[in-house]
């Protein structure tokens, strides 16, 4: 009796060891490599998003973040890289506010953020948690917390994110996130209109926003299975072009 215990708890240990572990590294660098992989560290995109036009050029470690717009009938560039912020008008550089270039940055950097999802998912400011799986619309999803470090971490490094992604190709079909700027609040996304273009995935966005405060960012996902949520806005990218660098 007692070797066959022995037997029996050896067995259980064998099984349980052989238990693949999942972890939100894994499911990242999935997503990312099957949304353009190595693609995106050679690359220039663009695209226009509300009015507005934008480009990001990387190679590897650097990088170039455009923003192009009328102000006045004046053509406006606002650019941001490994140098720094640097606005033109007219072709012509412009003196801007320390206060205002930190926000205008941080419009640009949102916007690229979220059109190149998952890529950033593996910056070095980035903290991730693996939360488990769970059911959406009889689909099966990986979940996702992402928080930021501090450091790198950017001006909006209190955000959370919560992104659920599809078990078998690990796409992003929805994400939740809180804020803290311009009084704090929570958004929720529903991705549609995926396509590929020169092998890089690009989706589009249902943006809700939540009837009730919730008590929690995982809530949201609740909310829209019960249709707690409202629609407040698409994001939706035109024009996009990608080419790849040498």
């Amino acid at each position: 009796m007692k070797r066959l215990l022995q037997i029996t708890v050896l067995i259980l240990f064998a099984t349980w060891s052989c238990k693949k572990v999942i972890t939100a590294d894994q499911i990242v660098n999935k997503a990312i490599e099957n949304a353009g992989g190595k693609r995106f560290d050679h690359s220039d995109i663009q695209f226009s998003f509300r009015s507005m036009g934008y480009r990001i050029v990387r190679q590897n470690d650097n990088f170039s973040m455009f923003r192009y717009s009328m102000l006045d009938s004046n053509e406006v560039e606002d650019v941001y890289s490994n140098s720094g912020f640097q606005r033109k008008i007219n072709g012509i550089s412009v003196a801007l506010p320390d206060s205002m270039g930190k926000k205008i940055t941080a419009s640009i950097n949102s916007v690229i953020y979220f059109a190149l999802l998952p890529y950033r998912l593996n910056d070095a400011a980035v903290q991730k948690q693996y939360l488990g799986t769970t059911t959406i619309l009889d689909k099966a999803y990986d979940v996702i917390q992402v928080t930021f470090k501090e450091e790198g971490g950017g001006e909006d490094h209190e955000d959370e994110f919560i992104y659920w992604l599809d078990t078998q190709n690990s796409a992003i079909g929805y994400l939740a996130y809180s804020y803290k700027t311009d009084g704090g609040g929570y958004r929720f996304r529903e991705a549609y209109n995926a396509r590929i273009i020169e092998g890089i995935r690009f989706v589009d966005y249902i943006n809700y926003k939540p009837i009730d405060t919730p008590e929690s960012l995982l809530e949201l996902m609740e909310m829209y299975k019960n249709d707690g949520l409202e629609e407040l806005s698409r994001i939706e990218l035109f024009d996009i072009s990608v080419s790849s660098i040498d």
